[in-house]
């Protein structure tokens, strides 16, 4: 199985939501028919190409075809998606660095300034009396 026949596997947004069913438990092919709401033949279809990526395996319990997700591919995916998880991970950071350094500054740039009153010392002061 090579990485394109992952990623084309992978590539259809059914599949996806199969592989998301089958990460929750093993289910029979009624059970995933239902949940994606496709025809008995199509979600036969979908699971054949998954199947055939290696993602996942299936195996005969009385009638019913039961189907479980192969963790080894996902491995070799997640595997190949470290580098990028790492450039993201140092993206990020250095986003929330530059976050924290904007509020810090915009904390700093309301304060206020030395020789300016603030609305609380102006509701303090008394009006002057007339000395007439």
């Amino acid at each position: 199985m090579s990485d394109a026949t992952l990623w084309a596997a992978l590539a259809d947004p059914h599949r996806r939501a199969i592989v998301a069913l089958l990460l929750e438990r093993p289910r029979p092919v009624g059970e995933i028919v239902d949940a994606c709401g496709l025809s008995q033949p199509s979600t036969s279809k979908h699971l054949r190409v998954l199947r055939d990526a290696g993602l996942v395996r299936v195996r005969q319990d009385a009638q019913r075809r039961v189907y479980a997700l192969d963790p080894a591919p996902i491995a070799e995916l997640d595997a190949w998606l470290a580098p990028y998880r790492k450039l993201w991970s140092t993206s990020l950071d250095a986003l929330g660095r530059r976050l924290d350094e904007t509020a810090t500054a915009t904390e700093m740039a309301t304060a206020t300034a030395p020789g300016e009153s603030s609305d609380e010392e102006d509701a303090d002061t008394s009006t002057p009396s007339s000395k007439d």
